[in-house]
């Protein structure tokens, strides 16, 4: 009898999936079930490339549009899941359709998360999270216009060097303390701030957005201290949480994203996750991890595909991101601590080294800027639990693969 696999989420991790079933042999049918009614496409260029028009949105899909066909991987685009009956093995969606499925895998991801601010519904206010949210900023995003932008993560940060490319000017407000404070070390973040506010971005940090005002169309943002920003438009980017409705109503374990184990399997035997929505273990520290990075969404995709057809080899990938800020580069490595000793190679000021994080001796992270072969190389070592000599970890004259081949892996003295 043929099996039928489901994947839910036509997301980078699920397409990457269906294409892992079709190479590991599996020659069942393949149901790809996605909330949005475009093909799968890469989320990265959306704040960048297809903000400032420089790419049209169908050069972001994963596939072209016969693949699917050539493969024989059945489409439901615009179809939403609403739980899985774990029991009879069948994916619910939400328009009452249920589809009988062998196995299923869960690839989500994420939704924007929402602060409670009144006046965001008002035209003129976005999030971005889909290719269509792309279009319309872009659309709205003409040069002169007062562009602010709640939340300084890397998204916020990646739209406001677009809107400034454009010719806007760009207000960005943060709530806490420090921009790009939760995703890169304190003197980095600081030195990238700093980079972006000489280039023309207003950057203000503790600011606690009360309103967002206008006659049906957005026309200022009110602090709390009664200060008003004029906006034509707003784009709020204060982080996402993982979709995980699905799972919740299947009864499936989460805990900061859908539980899965090493094989990307959830509590419920013959479900899998994978992407930004699945929490996994962490191989290269202790704990449970959940990854919102894009080189995740697509291995661990592969890995849960080749899980699903008995290929069950333990996922173990290091996390690594890369953010695109107007002509500046940024790639992190492995998993940052602030008690780590930190050996810098290049200046953080002149936005060209690469910071490498030892804990014990052992090289556990690196951050680069404008530095990607060195976070490349930094990322084998890591792998390799190397003890890598700070002296020449710093000195931009040694070859870093000199220390690859030197470095002496963790455990061998």
């Amino acid at each position: 009898m043929t099996e039928t696999y489901v994947v839910v989420g036509a997301s980078l991790a699920g397409a990457r999936a269906v294409e892992a079933l079709r190479n590991e042999g599996f020659d069942g049918r393949i149901i790809l079930v996605g909330a949005e009614y475009h093909l799968p496409y890469d989320r990265p260029p959306l704040s960048k490339e297809v903000i400032l028009g420089s790419k049209d949105p169908t050069d972001t899909l994963i596939h072209k549009s016969d693949f699917y066909s050539r493969n024989d991987i059945e489409l439901l685009l615009g179809a939403r899941a609403r739980r899985i009956d774990t029991h009879g093995r069948r994916v619910e969606l939400h328009d009452g359709v249920s589809i009988q499925a062998d196995k299923v895998l869960l690839c989500t991801g994420t939704t924007p998360r929402r602060p409670e601010i009144p006046g965001l519904d008002l035209d003129g206010v976005h999030f971005l999270r889909t290719v269509d949210d792309a279009i319309a900023i872009r659309d709205r995003m003409r040069a002169g216009a007062d562009v602010v932008i709640l939340g300084g993560g890397l998204i916020g940060i990646e739209l406001a060097a677009s809107a400034l490319q454009l010719g806007n000017q760009v207000t960005v407000l943060e709530r806490s303390d420090a921009v790009l404070g939760r995703v890169l070390p304190e003197r980095i973040a600081q030195c990238l701030v700093r980079f972006h506010v000489e280039q023309g971005v207003r950057m203000v940090t503790g600011a606690k957005v009360t309103a967002v005002e206008g006659d049906h169309r957005v026309r200022r943002v009110t602090m709390d201290d009664g200060t008003h920003i004029e906006a034509d438009l707003v784009v709020v980017g204060v982080g996402v949480a993982p979709a995980v409705d699905v799972a919740v109503n299947s009864g499936i374990d989460v805990d900061n994203g859908i539980v899965v184990d090493e094989f990307c399997e959830t509590s419920v035997p013959g479900v899998y996750a994978a992407g930004d929505v699945a929490s996994s273990p962490c191989s290269h520290d202790s704990g449970r991890i959940r990854l919102e990075h894009w080189q995740n969404a697509q291995n661990q995709g592969i890995a849960a595909a080749r899980s699903m057809v008995g290929r069950r080899e333990p996922y173990r990938d290091l996390p690594w991101f890369w953010s695109d800020q107007g002509q500046t580069n940024i790639q992190v490595a492995g998993r940052l601590h602030p008690e780590d000793h930190v050996v810098w190679r290049g200046s953080p000021e002149s936005l060209q080294f690469t910071a490498f994080h030892l804990r014990d001796s052992v090289l556990v992270g690196a951050v680069g800027v404008n530095r990607r072969r060195e976070v490349r190389m930094a990322m084998s070592l890591i792998e390799r639990r190397a003890r890598p000599e700070p002296a020449l970890l710093s000195d931009p004259a040694v070859d870093l693969r000199s220390i690859h081949d030197a470095a002496t892996p963790a455990g061998q003295q």
